[in-house]
């Protein structure tokens, strides 16, 4: 039975850092301009230092994919063609696409690159797979609107050709991410197929009646809310074994624009699953959904992979996930029995916290908080750098995180 990859986001060098070490076997990562989740604030990925965050990837021994998955006008066409030389010097172990126009481009200016074919081109049956594998694809991102049953049969049908399905995370209205709501909403202003979504699938919105104009009437379904678009969050944590057994060869998590907790806790709950279960024949169902209740979410679905969604999969109270554990803080140095931490949510003196390393999860008391000038503190508030003592230490700090114990905002 083969492994299969484990691939996570990477919005950052920080990310693409930190989802290595909570076991990504794999991470993918857009630019600036080309990519459908372009970042526009924070440490963003730019032609600049693509090649530094690649080369970082290597030195661990994990692979990078380049996503330029955008549906590109000729002025971006031109654009990446300018880039091609750069993007060929950072040595990216594979590219997404989705428009017809980039692959012409890849295969003249970056032939020597593999090629991955984005989910944004509704692949849904065994012979669009075929299609890209003559065209010399190694591997096809499937559509999230497939069954199991329908994956197993594409699988079967093409035993040859890489597979990759999305396991985990955000999942969009339309039909396998192509979106039109957003430019219409925004008049053009916001494409979502060009990496800047407004997420008007997340809005919430009232009826109007044409002879009642200015009156404004609630839409809702059992006065749960009027986020009548936005589905649950995808989390197949617990239909790994399937997956695997059908021989599906990458599990892909959405995310690149969520945050470093995100990111570092779902690595490690689906690197769980998956070592769980090769070496075990079996997972821990009720374990793997407590952790993955920690991270922040609109409510879980499984999508279209048992049965097609119905109004269970839809998340009508809240637009943005809600956070099952608040991340506390991020470790940053230690210094004999105290720790430097960079604060992320407010804690005090004395409260018992969760930490969590690429090893460890653990929970410990807050001894003491110590400021920068030596002083005794009785809280850390946000965005704070102090130092803590634990009664209980983290055999490595590096990359260790602290969150609130437990799941609140139950979904």
């Amino acid at each position: 039975m083969k492994r299969p990859e484990l691939l996570l986001p990477a919005g950052s060098k920080e990310k693409l850092e930190y989802a290595i070490q909570y076991g990504a076997d794999a991470v993918y990562l857009g630019m600036v301009d080309f990519s459908l989740r372009a970042m526009r604030k924070g440490e963003l990925i730019t032609l600049n230092n693509l090649k530094d965050c690649i080369d970082l990837a290597h030195s661990f021994g994990k692979k990078v994919y380049l996503t330029l998955n955008i549906f590109a006008y000729s002025n971006d066409i031109n654009q990446m063609i300018e880039c091609a030389e750069k993007i060929n010097e950072a040595k990216p172990d594979a590219i997404l696409f989705s428009d017809f126009g980039v692959y012409n481009v890849i295969k003249k200016y970056m032939s020597k690159i593999p090629i991955h074919v984005s989910t944004q081109t509704n692949i849904l049956n065994y012979e669009a797979v075929r299609f890209w594998q003559d065209m010399g694809a190694e591997r096809v991102v499937l559509s999230r609107d497939l069954s199991l049953k329908q994956i197993e049969e594409i699988k079967n049908k093409v035993p040859d050709m890489e597979l990759e399905v999305f396991v985990h995370g955000a999942q969009c209205v339309s039909f396998s991410g192509r979106c039109l709501i957003s430019d219409y909403m925004t008049k053009g202003e916001r494409k979502a197929n060009h990496g800047n979504c407004s997420q008007s699938c997340r809005w919430s919105y009232k009826l109007v009646e044409e002879s009642r104009e200015g009156e404004l009437f609630d839409i809702q379904e059992n006065e749960r809310g009027t986020h009548i678009l936005s589905p649950k969050d995808l989390a197949l944590i617990n239909y790994l074994p399937d997956l695997i057994n059908v021989g599906i060869d990458s599990f892909k998590i959405e995310g690149r624009t969520k945050s470093l907790y995100y990111v570092s806790a779902v690595a490690k709950a689906y690197r769980r699953a998956i070592d769980e279960y090769m070496t075990t024949g079996k997972i821990n169902e009720e374990a793997n959904y407590e952790e993955i209740r920690k991270i922040g979410n609109r409510g879980y679905t499984t999508g279209f992979y048992l049965h097609k969604p119905d109004s269970e999969g839809y998340s009508y109270d809240i637009s943005k996930g809600l956070a099952g554990a608040d991340c506390l803080c991020v470790f940053m140095d230690k210094k004999d029995n105290l720790y430097k931490v960079l604060t992320k949510n407010k804690f005090l003196l004395n409260d018992e916290i969760e930490i969590i390393t690429p090893d460890e999860c653990f929970k410990a008391i807050v001894k003491r908080i110590i400021d920068e000038k030596g002083q005794e503190k009785e809280v850390l508030n946000t965005n704070d750098e102090f130092w803590i003592e634990l009664s209980q230490r983290p055999k490595n700090h590096k990359y260790a995180l602290a969150r609130t114990i437990g799941v609140k905002n139950v979904r």
